[in-house]
């Protein structure tokens, strides 16, 4: 038996290792899963390049548990190791097996895992007692079997083992008991390992027999060794990608569209991106893509490598290139890691370019749920706006779509104002400002449907990127002044307008944060007696604040409303005739508060009352 100590520079590197060098202790098992994957890996090339001339036989990788004893082993049929490559790779730390590898093979590296040296360290974070027992695949090798108990202190002696690999033996710590159940190992195999290119098994598949479930003789396989994206995309169908992203998330409703990514230069990267039908709630659909290395899971938290907007996709990236600690769990500065953004925004735009250009009827029928996609990436990503300005869609109340430049030319002779202004209208709510829509719609004007999360800021963007162009809700003003033509105005003699201004005064219900003030015009006889409007300003910045922080001092602020009062409506002019005891200015007061849904509780009671007394 060989004693010694591990080669470290401090004096137990362990406790370091528990609490400082890996953020999550069920890593371990990914780390030792992919230590046997790189072993079995290694022997495939031996055999591959004749360096290797025995049987491969099953090259399942097998992880038991057994509770009583309480361990957990990790059993491959790799290339195994030798006493003098445990001292090498195991008790010199940092020392990477894979390296001097890849140095030799590096033609054909593209399938090692490990980089690192320090994965079979994290074992120490989980277990009290570590063991390997291996035999080496060199011709009249040894079996070995080493042991450490979490002190910089080990043991070598020789084993009994006969066939060819390598055992990890966990002895599990007494505060890590929680990794001695079988769901919790199942759990973690499936999170981690679930697309590893090596056969893993764990357990055997069960069958329901006599009320109860029992074992079969067939290995419990947890992997699926051929995932979609390492295939070529011509030998895959539509219905073998739904599949997939089924796979990916089981709850999910069916895709909208995909796009596999294959490139090999000036980095690797492969990976399946979906496009989900989204909703109107941004963080929920994030954390949605899962990053791979080498068919290993890495994490979920994808920022560093995908521009912010397309978090929002959901899928797989898989690439060798990007750069990962220790730990695999953390992304570092690096150039690559750029130029992979750049790829996939540029793959992401073309993907929505073609489909514009050869199906604008299908676009067109999934632009509802695209839409907030595209105007979270041209808001956060001026390079994605100047793609997307040529296929992003404006809707229109009739439900009709128009490219940004096909809408310019449908409005631009009509809603053009006296400073040479384009005046674009539009609506968030088509129901609730249905009446402002239509006498808008009945001057000749049209009207957008801005009506989901982000059009507000959307808004903003377009008037700084259009030229000689701004945005107004059609309820901001009467419609005779939502597009000035002109210097006419429909200002009232100062006297006529302090009369009806004082018919109206005081008359309006006290609302929480709401304000009103009263304004007299002249809009002819056809026009409406009364309308509420709010100025754009104000309710776009309020509406700012909701989504912004920074803003919330808007959102404090009381919401003002002008009345507009048509002195020429002959309701208002009997108004005006009877004076103030009549009951026709409470009841164009409560029809215009009920028209913008602010007629409620008491004061809705009493108009419908009033309203019958009027019947």
């Amino acid at each position: 038996m060989q004693k010694g100590n591990i080669g470290v520079t401090t004096e137990n590197i362990f406790p370091v290792i528990k609490k400082f060098l890996y953020s999550d202790h069920e890593i371990f098992l990914r780390e030792l899963v992919s230590n046997a994957i790189d072993a079995t890996q290694k022997l495939k090339t031996y055999a591959s390049k004749g360096d290797y001339k025995g049987e491969l036989g099953d090259l399942t990788i097998r992880v038991k548990l057994d509770k009583e004893a309480g361990t957990i082993t990790i059993s491959d049929r790799g290339i195994g190791l030798t006493a003098e490559e445990i001292d090498k790779y195991i008790n010199q730390i940092a020392f990477s097996g894979a390296n001097d590898f890849l140095e030799k093979y590096k033609d054909d590296a593209q399938t090692i895992i490990g980089h690192f040296g320090l994965g079979f360290y994290s074992a120490f974070m989980v277990a009290k007692q570590v063991e390997i027992v291996s035999l080496s695949y060199q011709e009249g090798a040894k079996a070995v079997k080493w042991s450490c108990d979490g002190s910089p202190e080990f043991t070598i002696e020789d084993a009994g083992k006969d066939n060819r690999g390598t055992d990890i033996i966990l002895h599990i710590d007494d505060d890590c008991k929680e990794y001695l159940e079988q769901n919790e190992i199942e759990k973690l195999l499936k999170k981690y390992c679930r697309f590893l290119p090596v056969a893993i098994a764990f357990g055997k598949k069960k069958k329901w027999e006599k009320d109860k479930y029992i074992d079969t003789d067939e290995d419990n396989i947890i992997n699926n060794v051929e995932p979609l994206w390492t295939k070529k995309p011509q030998d895959l169908t539509d219905e073998d990608y739904k599949k997939f992203y089924r796979e990916l998330y089981p709850m999910s409703d069916e895709p909208l569209f995909w796009i596999h990514l294959n490139v090999d230069y000036p980095f690797n990267l492969t990976g399946i991106l979906y496009f989900p039908k989204i909703k109107n709630t941004l963080d929920l659909q994030k954390n949605k893509i899962q990053l791979y290395c080498n068919q290993v899971y890495v994490t979920d938290s994808v920022e560093g490598i995908v521009p912010e907007f397309l978090t929002l996709l959901h899928g797989v990236i898989d690439s060798p290139d990007i750069p990962l600690n220790v730990s695999r769990s953390y992304l570092q500065s690096d150039s690559n890691v750029k130029k992979i953004s750049s790829y996939i925004t540029k793959k992401v735009s073309d993907r929505l370019q073609g489909i514009f250009k050869s199906n604008r009827k299908e676009f067109e029928e999934k632009w509802d749920n695209l839409k907030i996609f595209i105007n979270y990436g041209m808001l956060t990503q001026d390079d994605f706006y100047d793609k997307a300005k040529t296929y992003a869609l404006l809707k229109d109340t009739d439900n009709k779509y128009y490219t940004f430049e096909e809408y310019l030319t449908l409005i631009k002779d009509n809603q053009t104002d006296k400073d040479g202004n384009v005046v674009y209208l539009y609506s968030n709510n088509a129901d609730a400002e249905y009446s402002y829509v239509e006498a808008a719609k009945n001057k000749g004007y049209n009207v957008l449907l801005m009506d989901v999360q982000l059009d507000v800021a959307v808004i903003g963007l377009l008037e700084r990127k259009f030229e000689k162009s701004h945005f107004t809700r059609v309820d901001s003003d009467v419609v005779d002044r939502l597009i000035v033509k002109d210097d006419t105005t429909n200002k009232l003699p100062e006297e006529e307008e302090k009369k009806v201004k004082d018919l109206f005064a005081d008359k309006f219900p006290k609302l929480d944060k709401i304000e009103f003030t009263v304004e007299a015009q002249s809009l002819g006889e056809q026009g409406a007696p009364l309308q509420i409007t709010q100025s754009e300003y104000m309710r776009r910045m309020k509406d700012m604040a909701r989504i912004q922080a920074g803003m919330a001092f808007y959102g404090e602020m009381p919401d003002t409303y002008t009345v507009v009062v048509n002195a020429d409506h002959p309701l208002i002019k009997q108004a005006l005739e009877t004076g103030a005891d009549n009951k026709v200015v409470p009841q164009l007061i409560d029809l215009a508060l009920l028209q913008n849904g602010m007629l409620k509780g008491e004061s809705l009671s009493n108009f419908i009352k009033r309203s019958i007394e009027m019947i």
